[in-house]
């Protein structure tokens, strides 16, 4: 291998051991580099568009799309949050019936028909033990709060984090183009160009990821809780959320919404249409994605296979926990790039066409018994 691929290959080995030595400090920096790639394209469009008006510059457009952007979650957070409190409270709340069912009939129904016996004596306690957390927390915010103040460094940790995600990503939207140019600037003459290019494919799987795969979980999350809200689901917003937010591993959202509407529809109304009309929503939340939400938001650029989104998460958990999960499909839609420009200089090289092989005659042209066969 020539000096280059060594550099890279070192290059590689070295970020992957820093990655899993500080992988508990990385968090918040690794939060606000993303938040700082899926702003940077909105900040390029308001620093032009200011640049005539209003004179603003790179940092007032960052500033800006900053404020818009605490808008827009302050709004969200005064909307859903309490939606969101009342309605995990009523699903504590229904939840003693819901294991009592599971106990008196779904369990001894299963038993039977696998021939086991199936022990649910446990489940009104854990009933009964979660209604008591939740009601000695006093909802939602006291329990996060109750549950950090258990912990001085805990606090300080979260406040740290919580503060560093917005510093990190304005200092980093104000200042991309310039890390890019000075990261440009280091290459190596000989493969400046490979790796740019590399790179600009990298951009574009990335971006088609990130930001498409998020309006697809927001979408769904939208098509889910209006539909379950039509039916009458008293746990609509929260199913919808849920299942629209676990939706970018495929399969996983459809299959953890459809569990939670059904067990929902079956406590709340006892009847098979309820049951039917549930599934269609879904079904009809997964035929817009496939052929409405995917294509238009996301395309075929990605190029990643189901499974290996599947895979891609569990391994990068389990190798470096949370920051693995947040790296993980990243890392597999560069890797996949990769993977195909190596492809490509194996089919463009004499090792795939054979161009330098000897080819071989057998059969009577390569002569009588007992001669050797002739070569061409």
């Amino acid at each position: 291998m020539s000096a280059v691929t060594w550099f890279w290959l070192v290059m590689a080995l070295v970020a992957g051991l820093l990655l899993w030595l500080l992988g508990p400090v990385l968090t918040p920096f690794l939060a606000g580099a993303l938040l700082a790639y899926l702003g940077d394209p909105l900040v390029d469009r308001l620093e032009r568009l200011g640049r005539g008006r209003w004179r603003l510059g790179r940092a007032g457009a960052v500033a800006l799309l900053f404020v818009l952007l605490t808008i827009a979650l302050a709004l969200a957070l005064l909307l859903l949050v309490p939606m969101l409190e009342r309605q995990v409270v009523r699903l504590l709340e229904s939840l003693p019936g819901w294991l009592a069912w599971l106990q008196e009939t779904a369990l001894p129904w299963l038993g039977a028909r696998l021939g086991i016996e199936l022990d649910g004596s446990d489940l009104p306690d854990l009933a009964a033990l979660a209604k008591e957390n939740w009601q000695g927390a006093g909802g939602v915010a006291a329990g996060m709060a109750s549950g950090l103040t258990r912990s001085g460094m805990a606090v300080i940790s979260f406040l740290i984090n919580l503060v560093l995600i917005p510093v990190v990503a304005f200092y980093l939207m104000r200042d991309w183009d310039l890390v890019v140019a000075r990261v440009h600037a280091l290459l190596p003459r000989s493969s400046a160009p490979t790796v740019v290019r590399l790179a600009r494919e990298s951009d574009q799987v990335l971006g088609a990821f990130f930001r498409g795969q998020l309006l697809v979980m927001l979408s769904l999350a939208v098509i889910y809780s209006v539909g379950l809200a039509v039916l009458g689901v008293d746990l609509a917003l929260l199913i919808g959320i849920v299942a629209g937010l676990v939706s970018f591993v495929p399969y996983l959202g459809t299959f953890v919404g459809v569990a939670m509407a059904v067990a929902a529809s079956v406590f709340q109304f006892g009847e098979l249409w309820h049951l039917v009309a549930v599934l269609a929503v879904f079904g009809a939340g997964q035929l817009l994605e496939g052929m409405v939400l995917q294509p238009w938001l996301i395309g075929d650029r990605i190029g990643l296979h189901p499974v290996a989104v599947i895979f891609a998460v569990m391994a990068g958990g389990q190798l470096f926990g949370f920051t693995g999960v947040l790296l993980a499909l990243p890392v597999a839609a560069v890797l996949m790039v990769l993977l195909r420009y190596a492809l490509e200089r194996y089919r463009a090289s004499a090792a795939y066409r054979q161009e330098d092989a000897p080819r071989v005659i057998l059969g009577p042209a390569a002569g009588g018994p007992g001669e050797p066969p002739a070569s061409a």
